[in-house]
């Protein structure tokens, strides 16, 4: 069985990170590169972005590589995604592909070369992002984790958790709500800020329930910016200092 669907007690334990979730890419193993990869979810306005911005300033000032990548960022397959998202004529199993198309496109240009090199790799959202936004669509949980089998299992996954009256406030006072992350391709509501609170308040239930699945570290999304990066920060340091620690040669024995 891919390890991706065991939902044992330990099934945590059966999946090493920096390591595929299943069989993975057949024709790139990746056992034993140096590179760390840390995850960020959470649903749109939690401040996923500005978090990455501050960690990735913070990351290389102590001396590491770093890049960023995020979802539908692949050069391949944004184009076709956005024109996809603008007719709005493609049902959920072939959006599902897409996003997985894009994923696997940007794991094998982007994240993986860049953990062979050592680099920490920061993304903004992963696939538990996909995991969510399909089960909310009624697509099959077991389906979506054999299809994400070939994804390598972060090191570290921080959500980013928000109640629905603070992310409502919130989007309200930022951006304002857009189709997709309102839901309104379900039909949810009425009107869109109905449809909004509809498919915020499922989406949000969907990734409490990865929580204890996928082993996210929980972190408060109402507190201040600097709060929660200074969470990140001290969780994230003494991660990469226990990992420094453990790749060092043992001293030899004086006899």
């Amino acid at each position: 069985m891919n390890s991706l669907t065991n939902n044992s007690p330990d099934a945590e334990s059966l999946i090493r990170p920096g390591c595929y979730y299943g069989n993975g890419i057949p024709y790139l193993p990746i056992d034993g590169y140096p590179g760390k990869l840390i995850a960020i979810e959470g649903t749109d306005g939690v401040g996923r972005s500005t978090q990455i911005r501050l960690l990735r300033e913070w990351l290389e000032v102590q001396g590491y590589g770093v890049i960023e990548t995020g979802w539908t960022r692949s050069e391949l397959m944004q184009p076709t995604i956005e024109l996809a998202k603008a007719s709005n004529t493609l049902n959920k199993l072939t959006f599902v592909l897409l996003y997985a198309t894009d994923f696997a496109d940007r794991l094998e240009k982007e994240i993986i070369p860049a953990l062979k090199a050592g680099f920490i790799v920061l993304s903004d959202r992963y696939i538990f992002t996909a995991m969510a936004r399909a089960g909310v669509r009624g697509v099959d949980r077991t389906w979506m984790r054999n299809l994400y089998g070939f994804g390598i299992a972060p090191h570290l996954v921080f959500y980013l958790k928000i109640d629905e009256k603070a992310l409502i406030r919130r989007v309200l006072q930022s951006r304002g709500m857009d189709f997709w992350e309102s839901g309104m391709d379900m039909k949810l509501g009425d009107d869109i800020y109905e449809s909004f609170r509809a498919y915020q308040r499922s989406l949000l239930r969907e990734y409490n329930s990865m929580a204890d699945e996928f082993g996210f570290r929980v972190l408060d999304a109402k507190r201040k910016v600097e709060v929660i990066q200074d969470e990140l920060r001290r969780q994230i340091g003494a991660f990469l200092a226990d990992s420094d620690a453990s790749s060092q040669p043992a001293s030899a024995s004086v006899t």
